[in-house]
């Protein structure tokens, strides 16, 4: 499994893969992508990424509390998720962090969960995978007073000069499917222009679908004509750009 595409992010135990889940496996692996990086949303799912991780050769598994589910989660969760890194197997702690876009959001309880999270990937010494969305320079606070092992920003949608403070940190920063459409010109520009050692692919399938499914499911195959999309926007080679991704992934990630 040294070669072919990571999917950096994606959440293949979601409801929308149910029916059709051993399918969709087989589709990325025909697309080229060779390997998964699932990441918990809860602490209901965290045996559950578990258990699809060591099912799919080469695939690893992350563990956290997703910002978006902080009003349903409890302090012991926290202690839950302890238990299960001190379990051992996870790649990071993740997904974690804030988001900035969803309306009467709790913010003061994402914050306390994210800030006890980043805690713990530092008694871990792990990496975390981070959702950022229009939360960037908060968690940019977070991160320079917790000091958190790297990692990867998801779904990145931010400045230049936010971009830059992330990797000056030792994260790489995750494109998909926005960068697909033509008018997400801050995105292109930046999937452009930052150095090609920052960056990493991603689908968050079954979220953020490509500009040729506008409203569909997406899927980790489509990963495939994201590299496309990507060299092409770089100007470089496909194998090239596929090959920088991977390495990149592994690194982020302490992957094998």
């Amino acid at each position: 499994m040294s070669t072919g595409l990571i999917d950096s992010h994606l959440h293949l135990d979601a409801a929308e893969f149910a029916a059709d889940r051993d399918a969709v496996v087989q589709r990325a692996y025909a697309a080229g992508v060779t390997r998964f990086v699932l990441p918990a949303v809860a602490a209901s799912n965290f045996s559950v990424v578990r258990e699809m991780a060591a099912s799919l050769p080469g695939s690893v598994f992350a563990l956290g509390i997703h910002p978006l589910y902080v009003d349903a989660a409890q302090p012991e969760d926290l202690q839950h998720l302890q238990q299960a890194l001190a379990a051992g197997g996870a790649c990071a702690v993740g997904e974690i962090g804030l988001d900035g876009f969803v309306a009467g959001a709790d913010v003061p309880r994402q914050e306390w969960f994210f800030d006890a999270q980043l805690k713990l990937a530092r008694q871990f010494e792990l990496p975390v995978i981070l959702h950022v969305r229009r939360a960037q320079d908060r968690i940019l606070k977070y991160l320079r007073r917790q000091r958190p092992r790297g990692g990867i920003a998801h779904a990145f949608n931010g400045s230049r000069q936010q971009a830059q403070a992330f990797i000056d940190l030792g994260f790489k920063l995750g494109f998909g499917g926005a960068m697909t459409y033509s008018g997400s010109l801050r995105i292109r520009e930046l999937a452009a222009s930052l150095p090609l050692d920052a960056l990493v692919l991603e689908t968050d399938a079954p979220d953020i679908p490509p500009a040729w499914l506008p409203r569909g499911r997406n899927e980790p195959a489509e990963l495939r004509r994201f590299a496309s999309v990507l060299a092409e926007l770089r100007g470089i080679d496909e194998q090239e750009l596929i090959e920088a991704t991977r390495r990149n992934t592994l690194a982020a990630l302490n992957m094998a």
